[in-house]
C-alpha cells in the first residue's frame, strides 16, 4: 500500500497528533512522498534511488518516536521501533542487529494477514454461519429439516441464540511444551525451534462447550485462516517491507563511543559497525525468505546530551544524510498539547471519568497553569518534554479518580485554584518535586 498524500497533507495529518516540530514533519513528509515518486520511475532508475535516512536530534518527550509512528500509520507501512542499546546490554553484544529486520518482516506479515482477513470476512462469516447451523441442527436433510434450519438461521441473525451453549471442536496443541534455552544474541533460533516442533506435533481437536456467539467468532477465525492464502500474504508482505518498511532506531546517541577505549566503548562501536551493512543495504535471512534492506527507510533518534552526531563512526554518519533538530517544548506548546490533538490528555481523562458518570471540565486558566508548571519543572529538574504532563495530570486527578465511583452524576470543574491546591505541596518543596514529578 502506498501513500498518495502530498507532503502538505502529510504534515497536516501529523499536526492532528503532534504539536510543533515543523522542520521534522516536513522532512519525514518529503521522505514518504519520495517513496511514491520512486515507484513511478522505470525499473532501471528505481533501483538506483536509495531512501535518504533521517537522524532526529532532540530531548526526550518532544515527539521523535510519535512522528515516525504516525508516519508509518499514514503510509500503511510495516513499522518497527528498536532501542540501539538492545544490541549492547548483554556483555559485549546484545541482540543480533539483523533481528530488527526479522521483526519488521513479522510485523509486515501480520499487517498483510489482517488486511486479507478483512477482505475475506464476508465469505468467512457466511461459511461460519453454515457450520454453526450444522452444529445446532446436525444432519439437516429433507424438507422439514431445511425449514427448521432456516428458522434457526433467522433466530441466530436476530441474536436470540447468542447465549445458548453448544459443543464445538477446537484445535489444541499436542505434544509436550518445549522451552528452548538460547544464548544472548540468538533469540531468533528460539522462534525457529518452536516452529519446527509445532510441525512435529500437529494440532489435535477436542470438544469444548461455549456460547453460540463465541463459537461463531471462533468459526469465523478458522474460516478466515482457511480462505487466506499465506503464500500470497508472505509475498505481499515481503514486497511491502522491502519497498515501504520503516525502522526507527531510538537512543542511537547511547552507542556513541569516546576515546577512552573501555570494554563498553568497544561494544558500542561494534554495534555501529554491525548497523552499517543493514542500514546501507544487505540481505537478511528470515523464516519467510531473504529480505533486502536497500530500500527500507531508517529513522534514527537520540537526545545527544553527552555526545554529538559527529561521535558516531564516519561511515554510519554518512548513512544518515538528513539531520533535523527538534526543539524543546515551551509553555505555549504544553497548552496546545493539552487542547489541540485528537488524543489530548484532557480528552482522555474526560472520557475515562465519563464511564463513572462524572462530567469533567477543564477551564482555560487551569490548562495554562498546568502548562506553566510543566515548563517550570522541566527547567528545574530533568527535561522529559511532554511526558511531564502525564505525571502532573495524574497528581491533580488522583483523588478524583479514587473517589469517582462514589461521586456518580457530579460535574467537576478543574480550574486554576484546583490545580494550585493539588500541586501546593510539590510547589512548596523543590526536593519533593524531583521525586514526585
Amino acid at each position: 500500500m502506498e501513500s498518495v498524500l502530498t507532503p502538505r497533507e502529510i504534515v497536516s495529518e501529523l499536526d492532528k497528533f503532534i504539536i510543533g516540530q515543523k522542520e521534522a514533519k516536513k522532512m519525514v513528509a518529503i521522505a514518504l512522498r519520495n517513496r511514491w515518486r520512486r515507484r513511478k520511475l522505470p525499473p532501471e532508475l528505481r533501483d538506483e534511488i536509495a531512501p535518504k535516512n533521517i537522524l532526529m536530534i532532540g530531548p526526550t518527550g518532544v515527539g521523535k518516536t510519535e512522528i515516525a509512528r504516525r508516519l508509518a500509520k499514514l503510509a500503511g507501512a510495516p513499522f518497527y521501533k528498536v532501542e540501539a542499546t538492545k544490541f549492547t546490554e548483554v556483555g559485549y553484544v546484545g541482540r543480533d542487529v539483523e533481528s530488527m529486520v526479522r521483526d519488521l518482516m513479522e510485523i509486515g506479515v501480520n499487517l498483510v494477514k489482517e488486511e486479507e482477513s478483512k477482505r475475506v470476512r464476508v465469505k468467512a462469516e457466511s461459511n461460519a454461519e453454515e457450520r454453526l447451523l450444522d452444529i445446532l441442527l446436525p444432519a439437516s436433510k429433507g424438507e422439514e429439516n431445511l425449514e427448521t434450519r432456516e428458522k434457526l438461521r433467522e433466530l441466530w441473525r436476530q441474536g436470540k441464540l447468542d447465549d445458548r451453549m453448544v459443543e464445538v471442536e477446537v484445535k489444541v496443541s499436542s505434544g509436550p511444551r518445549i522451552e528452548v534455552m538460547t544464548i544472548p544474541g540468538m533469540e531468533d533460533m528460539e522462534m525457529q525451534f518452536r516452529d519446527m516442533f509445532s510441525k512435529v506435533f500437529p494440532k489435535r481437536k477436542k470438544t469444548k462447550k461455549m456460547k453460540v456467539k463465541d463459537a461463531f467468532e471462533m468459526l469465523v477465525q478458522e474460516e478466515s485462516e482457511r480462505l487466506v492464502d499465506m503464500d500470497r500474504v508472505v509475498e505481499l508482505a515481503k514486497e511491502r517491507v522491502e519497498q515501504g518498511g520503516i525502522i526507527f532506531i531510538d537512543e542511537i546517541d547511547k552507542i556513541c563511543g569516546s576515546s577512552s577505549g573501555s570494554r563498553a566503548e568497544v561494544s558500542r562501536e561494534g554495534v555501529q559497525r554491525d548497523l552499517l551493512p543493514v542500514v546501507e543495504g544487505c540481505v537478511v535471512n528470515t523464516k519467510y525468505g531473504m529480505i533486502k534492506t536497500d530500500h527500507i527507510l531508517f529513522i534514527a533518534a537520540g537526545a545527544f546530551h553527552l555526545s554529538k552526531p559527529s561521535d558516531l563512526v564516519p561511515e554510519l554518519q554518512g548513512r544518515f544524510p538528513l539531520r533535523v533538530e527538534l526543539r524543546s517544548l515551551t509553555k505555549e506548546d504544553f497548552y496546545r498539547i493539552l487542547t489541540e490533538p485528537q488524543n489530548a490528555l484532557t480528552k482522555q481523562y474526560e472520557a475515562l471519568l465519563k464511564t463513572e458518570g462524572i462530567e469533567l471540565e477543564f477551564t482555560e486558566d487551569a490548562l495554562k497553569e498546568i502548562a506553566s508548571f510543566a515548563q517550570k519543572i522541566n527547567e528545574e529538574t530533568e527535561n522529559i518534554g511532554a511526558r511531564r504532563l502525564y505525571t502532573i495530570m495524574e497528581k491533580i486527578l488522583t483523588d478524583l479518580s479514587f473517589e469517582a465511583p462514589e461521586r456518580k452524576g457530579e460535574k467537576v470543574v478543574i480550574d486554576a485554584g484546583y490545580v494550585q491546591e493539588k500541586l501546593a505541596d510539590v510547589k512548596a518543596n523543590r526536593d519533593l518535586s524531583r521525586y514526585i514529578l
